[in-house]
């Protein structure tokens, strides 16, 4: 069982893992032991989760989304298959924990009257100066 927080956990029969061999240094470890870890939460159907946080979940993973509603995250950084296990579940739980708090509403804002006219005065001072460029005339 994944511990999220007080109220919500990710059941074991909800995450699937599978190990393969590993890109990078390492020897010939690298060749004979399958220590990266691909680690799949099918987040669409999870019974753990509310419908509002997986729409955050969702937004969140980006391309570790599937179209069959599964997060997928992979972890190849140690040599540890059990290091390894560790780093994939922790990135998970800190994903879900980001999908809980839901994002704070943008209060519109309107500029004010000296933001306007300060921004006003530097178009005007701009146009002159390019008004300035190009040929001289000779008998102006």
């Amino acid at each position: 069982m994944l511990h999220i927080n007080d109220d919500i956990a990710i059941q074991d029969w909800e995450l699937t893992e599978s190990f393969m061999r590993a890109s990078g240094p390492g020897g010939q470890n690298v060749n004979k032991v399958s220590s990266a870890v691909e680690l799949r939460f099918e987040a669409a159907t999870s019974p753990s989760l509310p419908q509002p946080v997986k729409n955050r979940l969702r937004r969140l993973a980006g391309r570790r989304w599937t179209t069959e509603g599964a997060l997928v995250l992979q972890c190849d950084e140690t040599r540890s298959q059990a290091r390894n296990r560790e780093l994939v579940r922790e990135r998970l739980a800190e994903l879900v924990r980001r999908a809980l708090t839901p994002p704070k509403r943008r209060i519109a804002t309107r500029p004010t009257l000296g933001s306007k006219k300060r921004r006003l005065k530097a178009k005007k001072v701009r146009g002159e100066v390019k008004a300035m460029r190009g040929k001289v005339d000779p008998e102006g």
